[in-house]
């Protein structure tokens, strides 16, 4: 399985994909095989989406293709925004509406404890899987940091004091929910880095 098919639209999502993938793997990008940016995601968890996206690619092109979704799960906002964390705020997947709303809904709540969920499926010729990880931490009180996307600025992961935007990238992929789904999609190939 040399050539896979990275099932996502998102630059930031090709950026931590490509660094947690082995160098010697061909990645190919919807754009590069003429398939829209913004695949189907209809399904009421973050399995079933990113089953979805992968499923569509791989109908299409016959390639192994490997999607996630991931769902940020605020416990005092019993698991929300989970997997409607991209349109939070809206249908236009606004990052800086979805974490406005966040933070007002979390203004007087003294528990701000949450986790990062990623679910990355991959859809082969000889089958389908599903690989999970998560990384639980806690909502800042406002925005901190330059990187990363999406709830990067607000997310702390549990042990540090730096949001998930403070962190370099190399930093961020020692921890985040998705390099260890991406570890055990890489136990599954049988290619652990």
């Amino acid at each position: 399985m040399d050539r896979i098919v990275l099932c996502t639209g998102n630059p930031g999502k090709v950026v931590e994909l490509k660094a947690l993938l082995p160098a010697g793997m061909d990645l190919v990008g919807l754009r590069e095989l003429g398939l829209p940016d913004d695949l189907p995601e209809t399904s009421p968890t973050l399995e079933g989406n990113a089953l979805q996206k992968a499923r569509y690619v791989f109908e299409r092109t016959g390639l192994p293709s490997v999607a996630d979704d991931t769902g940020l799960e605020v416990d005092a906002l019993g698991g929300a925004p989970g997997v409607r964390s991209a349109r939070y705020a809206g249908e236009a997947k606004d990052p800086k509406a979805n974490m406005a709303k966040l933070l007002s809904e979390l203004q007087d709540r003294p528990v701000r404890t949450a986790q990062f969920r990623t679910v990355i499926a991959l859809v082969a010729p000889d089958g389908e899987w599903t690989f999970e990880g998560v990384v639980r931490g806690h909502i800042a009180g406002a925005p901190r940091g330059t990187g990363g996307f999406g709830y990067d600025p607000v997310f702390i992961p549990e042990g540090e004091e730096v949001t998930f935007a403070e962190m370099t990238l190399d930093r961020k992929n020692t921890m985040s929910h998705r390099s260890r789904a991406v570890q055990a999609l890489l136990q599954h190939l049988g290619q652990v880095r």
